[in-house]
Parts: C-alpha cells; structure tokens; sequence
C-alpha cells in the first residue's frame, strides 16, 4: 500500500510500469515524479490560464510528457473548473 498513489484510469495507462522518460528540451531521461517524495511545485507550473501543466524541470517534463497530463480531455475539465471557480487547487 506504501508504494500506491492515487491516478486517474488515463495517467495510470500512460504511466503503465515506466519509471522514467526523456525530458522532451534536454533529451536525457529523469526518473518521474514521485508524489509520495517530490514536491509539486519544484517540478510543474500552471500555464496562464491554469490549463496546462508545465514541466520546470527535467524530472517534471518528462512526467508531463510521460503520463500526458495536458490531453485534450484533461484540459477541458481544468478549463471548466477554472470557469466554476475550483481550479487551481
């Protein structure tokens, strides 16, 4: 149980087994973020519009592109919840 962490279906699909990925700028491999060790605002930023996570370090680019948190699906949810006044967190 201490090795579990809470995902959507969608980012638990991308993530699968991966333990790293290359950061998409630098195109060296960091391990992903870990949420039970890493804090999120060392790795990821919001966009203007708090749509679109942003990777601000390796470890967090390659999560980003990775698990693919800024599908078109997921930004149509965060959109809305910026709209209904819940996002960001």
């Amino acid at each position: 149980m201490e090795n579990l962490a809470c995902a959507c279906g969608g980012c638990n699909g991308h993530k699968s087994d991966k333990i790293d990925a290359a950061d998409p700028v630098e195109e060296i491999r960091y391990r992903l973020f870990n949420p039970r060790t890493d804090v999120w605002y060392e790795h990821f930023a919001w966009n203007a519009d708090f749509t679109h996570v942003v990777g601000i370090t390796g470890i967090g680019r390659a999560t980003v592109d990775a698990l693919h948190l800024n599908r078109p699906g997921l930004v149509n949810i965060r959109r809305l919840m910026v709209l209904g006044g819940v996002h960001p967190l």
